[in-house]
């Protein structure tokens, strides 16, 4: 087994890839489309993108031209943060999934509890609004599951006190030295997988010094330990790269760190996160 191959399971049994390829910040266009055929060939099969990336035309015809069965790829896509409404919600499905061309979504999630440009300004009641249309793309089977972004347990909770179904998923920005603790034991608690994205803190992580001494042990990258890090914290890293090289190293993750070494990197706190 590969852990390219090993999978969580949602609370609702649906199975995903441990590790997913992410596409954030990569402009749509040949850039994502050979990024995605590489992470493919390499044996990636869980591809996140969203509505706000711009690149679900290209992660879509990246997964239709790679010849693996779509029912072998999982992918995850994400309805806009500034979307708070019914009609919105229904409108940037339709729209994801006309451009991913791909058939069924895997997991859709809200991206955001807030607009952007609005970080922290309450919309509980259009989350709800939002999340019962999630609940009936759900039970009509056109997405397999469903999930939040960026939510803390104050956004959970609200979410899950208004509505039926409870989130499959939060992915949240998780690496070490910034492992947002509260909303990672709260979803754990509660059955909802914790996705780890940035889990290289958009790069800031490379080079660290005390990474790079544990990494030595297991003759393996910084970033392969980073990445290993999030796995044994059940949770699933995200990584991202446009470097053929790096897409496959971030996927050579089948190593075991001790406890000792992972307990080091609890009490990480590294330069510029």
């Amino acid at each position: 087994m590969s852990v390219l191959t090993d999978t969580f399971a949602l609370s609702n049994g649906v199975e995903i890839p441990k590790v997913g390829f992410g596409t954030w910040q990569i402009p749509n266009g040949p850039l994502t489309y050979d990024s995605v055929r590489t992470a493919l060939d390499v044996g990636y099969r869980h591809i996140d993108t969203a509505r706000a990336y711009g690149n679900e035309a290209s992660v879509g015809r990246a997964v239709r031209d790679s010849g693996i069965p779509r029912e072998e790829v999982f992918i995850t896509t994400k309805c806009p943060a500034e979307v708070k409404d019914a009609a919105g919600a229904r409108h940037a499905f339709e729209r994801s999934t006309a451009l991913l061309d791909l058939g069924p979504i895997d997991l859709y999630l809200i991206h955001a509890p807030w607009p952007w440009n609005h970080q922290g300004s309450d919309h509980r009641a259009g989350n709800i609004e939002v999340w019962k249309v999630f609940e009936e793309l759900y039970e009509a089977g056109r997405t397999r599951a469903i999930g939040v972004s960026n939510f803390v347990v104050a956004d959970l909770e609200s979410l899950i006190g208004g509505t039926s179904v409870v989130p499959h998923a939060d992915q949240i920005r998780w690496y070490v030295g910034h492992t947002q603790p509260e909303t990672t034991a709260y979803c754990q608690e509660r059955g909802i997988l914790v996705e780890g994205y940035s889990p290289l803190a958009t790069g800031r992580l490379i080079g660290n010094e005390d990474i790079d001494l544990i990494a030595e042990k297991y003759g393996k990258t910084g970033a392969q330990v980073s990445l290993r890090y999030l796995l044994q914290k059940d949770v699933l890293p995200l990584p991202k790269s446009t470097t053929p090289r790096r897409i496959a190293e971030n996927a050579q993750l089948d190593f075991e760190l001790s406890p000792e070494d992972v307990a080091a990197l609890d009490a990480l706190s590294p330069t510029g996160a």
